[in-house]
């Protein structure tokens, strides 16, 4: 409190000292105005002062500080007697004057008043007691304000504490609200474009397997119009074939056919034979191939005319059936129906 106050004097202090100063530099103007607020600043100065009077050493140090201004002022105004100019000289003059009378008014005020020592002592005691008292008292309300502070903190530490984790639990909330919000937009959209994804990809499978079909169809089409035209063109060929028979060929037929009246010929024996007779190899198979022949029937009779004049074993029989044009199968089976 003591340290405070001082503060506050030497401002009051300080704000008097600048107005006094703009009082002689401001002009003339506003010269009652920087004084008044200057003897404002006294007056909150001195009541300052006598509030500390009653502390110790405070009443000498407010007088002090009056002193060192006293002086300093007395010193400014002197040298400004002589630094002015004349025409200020004798203002100058007074007004260090004034601050030296004032310099020694406040020393006489000033001067220390001689105690007695037991009223010194006392007074010593007295003062000790009380600033033990202060003291203890000081120390005991520290503690309590610590204590306090303490609890407060702690109070503060479990209010915040508890307000985190509501905010944090409402972040949380929110949050999870706004992902299954999101998530569920996200399958909404995800099941909407799969649908439409699936339509698409169903008309264009049926378009393209309409487009198949008709392709298909007309493929098929086409292809039986090719293969019967082809049947038609084959049936022409072959009705032209027909009737392109030459004589040459109706002869061959003829002869094929009384040689297998009188003997037993295989298929390609016979065309040989017809060969030998002087008609082509064309003419020859023509004939053979346009006569009704069994020809299984045909080794199992020259099997048995070749066992009527000589004697065969059964692979030779075969083997000779075989060189006279008859297949393995059939001249096997002609040795099986003579009885070899």
């Amino acid at each position: 409190m003591e340290t405070f106050l001082m503060i506050l004097m030497l401002t009051a202090l300080a704000g008097m000292v600048v107005f006094i100063v703009l009082t002689f530099v401001k002009g003339k103007d506003n010269r009652r105005r920087n004084l008044a607020k200057s003897g404002g600043c006294l007056y909150l100065f001195l009541a300052l002062a006598m509030i500390l009077g009653s502390e110790d050493g405070a009443f000498q140090t407010f007088l002090g500080i009056l002193m060192f201004t006293a002086f300093a002022g007395t010193v400014i105004f002197a040298v400004l007697a002589f630094v002015k100019g004349k025409g200020n000289r004798l203002r100058n003059f007074a007004k260090s004057g004034g601050c030296l009378f004032a310099l020694l008014v406040i020393a006489v005020i000033g001067a220390p008043v001689e105690e007695t020592p037991i009223a010194q002592e006392v007074t010593t005691e007295a003062s000790a007691e009380a600033e033990e008292k202060a003291e203890q008292e000081e120390e005991e309300k520290k503690v309590e304000e610590q204590a306090k502070k303490e609890q407060e903190a702690e109070e503060q530490a479990k209010k915040e504490e508890e307000e985190r984790i509501a905010k944090e639990e409402e972040e949380r909330k929110a949050k999870e609200e706004q992902e299954a919000k999101e998530a569920e937009e996200q399958a909404k959209n995800e099941e909407e474009e799969r649908i439409a994804k699936e339509e698409e990809e169903r008309k264009a499978r049926e378009e393209q397997e309409a487009k198949e079909a008709e392709e298909q169809a007309k493929k098929e089409e086409e292809e039986r119009i090719a293969k019967e035209e082809e049947e038609r063109k084959a049936r022409e060929e072959q009705e032209a074939e027909e009737a392109r028979v030459t004589v040459s060929q109706e002869q061959a037929v003829r002869m094929a056919k009384d040689y297998l009246d009188y003997t037993a010929f295989s298929k390609s024996g016979l065309i040989d034979q017809l060969k030998f007779e002087g008609f082509s190899t064309k003419d020859a198979t023509y004939a053979v191939e346009n006569i009704t022949v069994d020809w299984q029937e045909q080794a199992v009779i020259m099997a048995q005319d070749y066992l009527d004049y000589t004697s065969f074993s059964r692979q030779g029989l075969i083997e000779q059936l075989t060189f006279e044009g008859f297949s393995t199968k059939h001249a096997t089976y002609a040795a099986g129906q003579v009885g070899l």
